[in-house]
């Protein structure tokens, strides 16, 4: 009974170390796949605090809260049943996706440097109306944006760990689906409410503690036009990197093998050789994006606007 019993407690211990090893490769994987998709997380908060503008305080956190719910039940719910189907069934359609979703993001990239230059506003959707219905436009509108960039989230993460067995497939990305909401919801949260937290320690009545709320507040509108800088170069340089591959591994030598011999003779330049070949690899794939992104956005928007001016001159 007694060596039994510590026959069982040896099975258990070893059960425990198995689970602990299975829960570091888990977080381990995780990690990896998450920083692939950072530049869409960027892009994500980036776009979402312009869902609370205009609204009142006291609404903005329960509004973020409910487009924050309703991102988890994108991400698990519907992309991440979806995805591990594909992976199951049809592996090879994982790059075709990810390449049509890198594509999205060069269109969006290219699309508010247009806005930019021509000084307009685009697609932005400033919530300044009040009251439950108003609310429910506002969420319903971010939980479609959130769908597509959660489905792009998800596709990087699951192409990062194609290779794992189909529960590991799962339980990455259950883990990269929670820790990313999480992170991009906490910091709209944070940055939406950081003006106000600027205007509390200007009622204060500490010298040190007003400056710093005016400080606070003079900076939010410059820290929100930095990170929409930010999240526009993210997803032209993360959108161009995923077709730049994409097209590698459907075939295709060029262009990924220009960059490739441009990134390595940069990194043999003594002293800052790495940090060059990164900057030289990821300039290039700002710039298929950008390219690739203005022809769609030509196609979408310049060429249907050209042809009803040439049918209503006609009339």
């Amino acid at each position: 009974m007694a060596g039994g019993l510590a026959a069982l407690l040896d099975d258990v211990a070893a059960l425990a170390r198995l689970a602990a090893a299975s829960a570091d490769d888990v977080a381990a994987a995780s990690a990896k796949a998450s920083a692939k998709a950072a530049g869409v997380v960027v892009d994500d908060a980036a776009v979402t605090p312009q869902y609370v503008r205009g609204l009142s305080p006291k609404r903005e956190l329960p509004i973020i809260w409910r487009i924050a719910k309703g991102s988890v039940i994108n991400k698990l719910a519907i992309i991440l049943p979806v995805a591990l189907l594909l992976s199951w069934i049809a592996p090879w359609l994982l790059t075709p996706l990810l390449m049509l979703g890198g594509t999205y993001l060069c269109f969006e990239g290219a699309e508010k440097i247009w806005e930019l230059v021509r000084g307009g506003h685009g697609h932005e959707t400033p919530a300044a109306e009040q009251g439950p219905e108003a609310e429910d436009r506002i969420v319903a509108g971010a939980v479609r944006t959130d769908l597509i960039l959660s489905a792009e989230i998800m596709v990087i993460s699951l192409n990062e760990v194609a290779d794992q067995s189909f529960a590991m497939r799962a339980a990455i990305l259950v883990v990269v689906g929670l820790a990313m909401t999480l992170i991009v919801y906490g910091a709209v949260a944070l940055l939406v409410k950081m003006d106000d937290a600027g205007l509390a320690l200007t009622r204060r009545p500490a010298e040190g503690a007003q400056r710093l709320g005016h400080a606070l507040v003079a900076a939010m509108p410059k820290v929100m036009t930095v990170i929409s800088y930010v999240g526009m170069v993210a997803m032209l340089w993360v959108g161009g990197h995923i077709l730049l591959v994409g097209v590698h591994e459907l075939g295709a030598a060029q262009p990924y093998g220009w960059v490739h011999h441009l990134e390595e003779a940069l990194a043999g330049v003594p002293g800052i050789g790495g940090a060059l070949s990164w900057v030289g690899g990821t300039v290039c794939a700002m710039i298929l994006g950008l390219l690739w992104g203005g022809i769609i956005a030509a196609v979408v928007h310049v060429l249907p606007r050209r042809r009803a001016h040439a049918e209503a001159a006609e009339a």
